[in-house]
């Protein structure tokens, strides 16, 4: 299958508004070291997609920041979008609260940002509908305190990426096909940065190496790899028919392909119980393109 946004986002006669929060690969991912505090520095590069989830916004006059679905088992205080509402509204006064509905597309623990894009497409898309004025350094920055994959979905371009993710240096990578494989399995994050196994002191990396096809690695693909058969067994069946990866530290692997039509007649061998999808990554973030639009409206 191959799920794009709408061209044209739509808006409905109740207040709702829908603004798109794309999915990201890894296309390599190094850990080069630890802080004094403990995180984990990294370098890896951010490929963003014209595919992920759908954020429905509707401004409220009373304050309330509300969930109208939320996930079963996900409490307000670890819901990434409700708290990206709460901190915006902390750091701009506003007197606004938003309801937020979110159309999940992107798979939970999947390593392909879904909640990090959610909360920053609620934190881009709210700062425009209230009015707020704050700016794109400002909106990363409150990004950051909320995950390390934040500010790169809210300034909306693919970017190498350095730090614990927020040194970010955008990259005009060219238009590509992919197919992104979801074994169905959740991989904890913070049990994979626990692992005694993971290589903490890989090679530093420099974007022309980058460019040149050198780094393709990433670090947590090994220990999925060995702890999550159904992950393994998805990167065995998708490198017989191109080089697959682990992106991120979740479950969700993808390999590039020359054309979506060849990424679909993949996708159509799919085994059971894994999903295929064939996206597309961009440049910029179709986020973007969304908030150009309302402003074009608004004005």
């Amino acid at each position: 299958m191959t799920p794009t946004y709408p061209t044209s986002p739509g808006d409905d006669r109740r207040g709702w508004r829908d603004w798109p929060a794309p999915a990201k690969l890894n296309l390599f991912l190094h850990v080069v070291g630890r802080r004094g505090d403990g995180y984990h520095l990294l370098q890896t590069v951010f490929q963003l997609l014209d595919w992920g989830d759908t954020v429905r916004l509707r401004v409220r006059d009373d304050g309330l920041i509300r969930r109208v679905d939320p996930l079963p088992g996900v409490g307000a205080d670890t819901d990434l979008a409700v708290r990206a509402a709460n901190a915006l509204q902390g750091a701009c006064g506003s007197r606004f609260g938003a309801d937020i509905t979110i159309e999940k597309r992107i798979p939970i623990g999947g390593g392909l940002g879904g909640g990090s894009s959610d909360a920053a497409t609620t934190l881009v898309a709210l700062n425009a509908l209230w009015n707020a004025g704050l700016g794109e350094d400002q909106l990363a920055a409150i990004g950051l305190t909320l995950g390390a994959d934040v500010p790169v979905f809210v300034r909306g371009r693919s970017a190498w990426a350095e730090g614990v993710g927020e040194h970010l240096r955008a990259l005009d990578l060219p238009e590509r096909w992919y197919v992104v494989v979801d074994p169905g399995v959740m991989v904890p994050t913070t049990d994979l940065f626990r692992a005694p196994d993971l290589t903490r002191d890989a090679p530093h990396l420099t974007i022309p190496l980058f460019v040149s096809g050198a780094a393709t690695v990433n670090v947590f693909e090994p220990i999925v790899r060995e702890r999550f058969a159904a992950v393994a067994q998805a990167l065995d069946w998708l490198n017989d028919h191109a080089d697959a990866r682990l992106s991120g530290s979740g479950g969700c692997i993808f390999a590039a392909v020359g054309s979506r039509e060849a990424g679909v007649a993949v996708v159509q061998e799919c085994p059971p119980r894994m999903r295929g999808f064939v996206v597309r990554g961009v440049a910029q973030s179709p986020l973007i393109a969304r908030l150009r639009e309302w402003h074009e409206a608004v004005i």
